[in-house]
């Protein structure tokens, strides 16, 4: 592939929309082509930042309807259950959400649940909801906020990092790309550096190599963020050297 096509393929890198011989080929020449990696960051932080953005929550009344819809669903003999006798119990003309409902709790009960574990089972997935729902508007207020400021630098094995800090918000967000999964047991874990001590924001999700993390605990004039790799569950300080060290956006 020539040089001047591997030059336009920045967005396409960003989005991981190259085909495997197309982005082996790019990755080694943004090693050599200082342009090219710098709009690849700074394109990656700009898509995870639209993408954020405009996600759309679900609203407060799904619980209630969830609980509703669940005391109305027949139950499969425990034993019996197959999913495609819990599609035989859905009146036709519901709709889909509504057969995906019944299905999911009709095959819970297959499997010897009762209606007291199903409500319980929707209660804690309606708390997990809502405090999704929390998290995820407060990671967008601080996308969206208009003093945010960003920072991108570049991971170890290709992955890239993004740190947002609304000084309004008192909040920060990491944004991460491509990075490895870490070790079996072990997890990475989010630090505010604050100015020479660690104080711990938050775990990543071990199974996702790109996410967007709301870091736990205000900013509070911290002077950078670090990365450690710790035991599953997290540490309350630092047991590694950091993987990565970045400072606060200017």
């Amino acid at each position: 592939m020539r040089t001047e096509d591997l030059h336009s393929l920045t967005g396409a890198y960003a989005l991981h929309a190259l085909p495997d011989d197309e982005r082996t080929a790019f990755e080694r020449h943004l090693g050599h082509c200082g342009p090219c990696e710098q709009e690849s960051l700074e394109l990656a932080a700009a898509a995870a930042r639209l993408g954020l953005a405009t996600a759309v929550t679900p609203g407060p009344v799904l619980k209630d309807r969830v609980l509703q819809r669940i005391t109305t669903v027949r139950q499969v003999p425990p034993g019996g259950g197959t999913v495609e006798r819990a599609r035989r119990v859905v009146p036709r003309g519901r709709g889909l959400a509504r057969w995906a409902l019944a299905a999911c709790v009709a095959a819970a009960a297959g499997l010897g649940g009762t209606t007291v574990w199903q409500y319980q089972r929707a209660e804690d997935a309606g708390e997990r909801a809502a405090q999704a729902e929390q998290r995820a508007g407060t990671l967008a207020g601080v996308l969206a906020a208009p003093d945010a400021e960003s920072r991108t630098a570049r991971l170890a094995d290709g992955a890239t990092g993004t740190l947002i800090v609304s000084e309004r918000e008192d909040r920060a967000v990491f944004l991460a790309s491509g990075m490895a999964e870490p070790p079996q047991g072990k997890v990475y874990q989010l630090w505010f550096d604050d100015h020479g001590t660690m104080r711990s924001a938050g775990l990543m999700e071990p199974g996702r190599t790109s996410q967007a993390v709301l870091m736990e605990g205000a900013v509070d004039g911290a002077a950078g963020v670090g990365i450690t790799v710790e035991p599953a569950g997290g540490s309350e300080q630092p047991t590694s050297a950091p993987i990565a060290l970045m400072t606060m956006p200017a």
